[in-house]
């Protein structure tokens, strides 16, 4: 279950250095809001893949329902409830305000993530 994926792992890297470059220098609404938040489920899904020996579908899955519990938190004002509305680190891990476009990005990253999947297993067979 436990094992390195160099593949995975650098596409993680290279999504990672995106998201900061998206973070430092993009204030427009669509890329630095909507692209960051397709970009980061992907991240996230690479991420775990080049850790851990898991079925892709039910870890793009996965991620996808953590996005969307960390988006609903966000609409119940769970950082105001736990007292961390100021803590910066807190704030950029859980975000502070919730977007149901945030939703749509989600969805769209982890719909790319399963036809590239679905991609690479087709051409494999």
């Amino acid at each position: 279950m436990l094992y390195f994926n160099r593949k995975y792992f650098f596409l993680a890297l290279i999504l990672f250095s995106i998201e900061i470059v998206i973070a430092v220098f993009f204030r427009d609404k669509f890329v630095r809001y909507f692209l960051g938040d397709l970009l980061v489920v992907i991240f996230l899904h690479c991420f775990i893949m080049s850790w851990l020996k898991l079925e892709s579908t039910k870890v793009a899955l996965s991620v996808l329902t953590f996005s969307f519990v960390i988006e609903i938190l966000q609409y119940f004002k769970i950082l105001n409830a736990l007292g961390w509305e100021n803590n910066k680190i807190a704030i950029i891990i859980l975000g502070n305000s919730f977007d149901a476009m945030d939703l749509v990005a989600y969805t769209a990253g982890i719909a790319i993530v399963l036809w590239l999947e679905n991609r690479k297993k087709v051409s494999i067979s």
